[in-house]
């Protein structure tokens, strides 16, 4: 793991994982199945709405309990309301859609209709290269800005389809069981990256990649601090896994537009759960 690149909180939070709690760190991005043994820490990856938007019931699956989970946050009052009937949260294709352990795409075999690689640095392969078309053009821009102030991001994995997050799901409960696949993948259908909406950056020196010591490397630091001005939120901040279900990602951005990425920002909130008035996920139903 990284230990002497993190901040001294993050080393306590690693301790805290090691200390018997229980807990396998949680992580919505897993790009590849593992094999039995060992598994990486860094697997990448509703709608009762704001006073507008209604919600819709999604299927639910049983799921272990891992630990004991800390008390959840109450929700944060939902977004402004300019803001509040401009996107829906249920549709797959809008750039407001929540996904998480309580909220599975439908359908949960969506696929993207305008699939395109961004004219980005790419370190990943084949479906994964892919955005959407509107994250793509956002990304291009972030990457840009970033790359003049001196920051090297490369896109480490982008798209993934319900076939694919199937066979990675399926690798991790071969190898380690339901319960602590549950820990480490998204269960299909359930995943961000499937939305196109969503992707994984890596470093230009591709130090601490998917390791929570990422969140101390250049690209992190640069995309954390700007990149609600390209439209981008850190999915799964820092301490709120109580509410999103996943530990803290700062590899993980997800593209909602300029405007909510800046009024999160502007107000502090850390989740789409919270912006949105949604309830915390942090385990499936």
């Amino acid at each position: 793991m990284c230990y002497q690149c993190q901040s001294p909180s993050r080393r306590s939070f690693t301790r805290f994982l090691a200390a018997g709690a229980g807990l396998t760190v949680l992580s919505a991005c897993t790009p590849e199945a593992p094999t039995a043994g060992p598994a990486s820490s860094a697997a990448s990856s509703a709608s009762p709405s704001p006073a507008a938007v209604t919600a819709s019931a999604g299927p639910t699956a049983e799921a272990a309990t891992v630990g004991q989970s800390p008390e959840v946050p109450s929700p944060t009052p939902s977004p402004s309301a300019a803001l509040a009937r401009q996107f829906s949260l249920d549709d797959p294709a809008s750039q407001w859609v929540i996904v998480n352990k309580h909220r599975p795409l439908n359908p949960v075999d969506f696929v993207p209709a305008d699939l395109v690689r961004p004219a980005v640095d790419i370190s990943a392969a084949g479906e994964a290269a892919l955005l959407n078309s509107t994250t793509a053009a956002a990304a291009e821009a972030m990457f840009a800005a970033a790359a003049q102030e001196g920051v090297t991001m490369v896109l480490a994995s982008g798209y993934r389809s319900y076939s694919t997050q199937v066979t990675t799901y399926n690798g991790y409960v071969a190898a380690r069981g339901q319960a602590d696949a549950d820990t480490a993948s998204a269960r299909p259908g359930h995943s961000e990256h499937q939305t196109g909406w969503a992707f994984d950056i890596a470093d230009g020196g591709g130090a601490c990649s998917f390791q929570p010591c990422f969140a101390d490397q250049p690209a992190a630091s640069w995309a954390k601090a700007n990149g609600h001005r390209f439209g981008f939120v850190v999915r799964y901040p820092w301490m709120l896994h109580p509410v999103t279900g996943y530990y803290y990602e700062p590899w993980h951005l997800r593209y909602v537009g300029v405007e909510a990425a800046t009024d999160m920002a502007n107000r502090a909130i850390g989740t789409l759960e919270e912006y949105f008035g949604l309830e915390a996920a942090p385990a499936y139903l």
